[in-house]
């Protein structure tokens, strides 16, 4: 196992995607959130407009991660909603020069289809601070809801793995026992409705997260 993949196990953090209320910010950080997500994809039913991003990163305090989410946007439109982020995250088909210059670090979120070289992609988009690795659906960038099978993940990956897809309090003790993620995202699994989060169902999940760290340092 890599240097990475064993400091996760001691600790592994907390991303709650799709935030559009700023009353799911307070749940999540009371939660224990390490990072919030703002879609700024416009195809999504959770996306913000410039305006919006605005208001709802204002409310995030310090040492919470601001990230965030765009799929094969135009480079103006990504500088603009960089000034309120910490964290961009590439959900799309962009190439590693596209993913640059925009004055934030980056992540790079990839779709388990079939096939994929999680090694080959770890090279190609060495700049990135994680790789983020979500269920495929064709068409569909993101936010299935959907699991893939987490033993493709190889244990010696080059970068931290940020686990997505289908996420839920039932499931990510479990996925976080097995893959060792640096991180876990949710979002629709910790919603009532699309955009609007539970919080019984936020504080659920991260207590499972903080559960499975303790039962790996036992």
């Amino acid at each position: 196992m890599s240097e990475v993949r064993e400091y996760s196990m001691y600790r592994t953090r907390v991303k709650i995607c799709g935030m559009t209320r700023e009353q799911d910010i307070q749940a999540a950080v009371s939660a224990g959130a390490d990072a919030l997500g703002f879609v700024l994809w416009p195809g999504s039913r959770r996306a913000l407009d410039l305006e919006r991003l605005a208001e709802l990163t204002s409310q995030v305090p310090a040492f919470v991660t601001r990230v965030g989410l765009f799929v094969d946007q135009d480079p103006a439109w990504i500088q603009q909603a960089s000034r309120y982020l910490d964290l961009l995250q590439f959900h799309g088909a962009e190439a590693p020069d596209s993913c640059e210059g925009f004055g934030r670090p980056w992540i790079k979120a990839l779709r388990m289809r079939d096939g994929i070289d999680l090694g080959a992609a770890a090279i190609r988009y060495q700049g990135a601070s994680a790789l983020l690795l979500d269920a495929y659906r064709p068409g569909v960038p993101g936010g299935t809801g959907e699991t893939f099978d987490w033993s493709r993940i190889p244990a010696n990956l080059a970068k931290p793995v940020i686990l997505a897809g289908g996420l839920t309090p039932d499931n990510v003790g479990e996925a976080i026992r097995r893959v060792r993620p640096y991180a876990v995202d949710v979002s629709g699994g910790v919603e009532s409705a699309p955009g609007i989060k539970d919080p019984l169902k936020l504080g659920g999940f991260c207590d499972q997260v903080f559960i499975s760290q303790s039962r790996q340092r036992t």
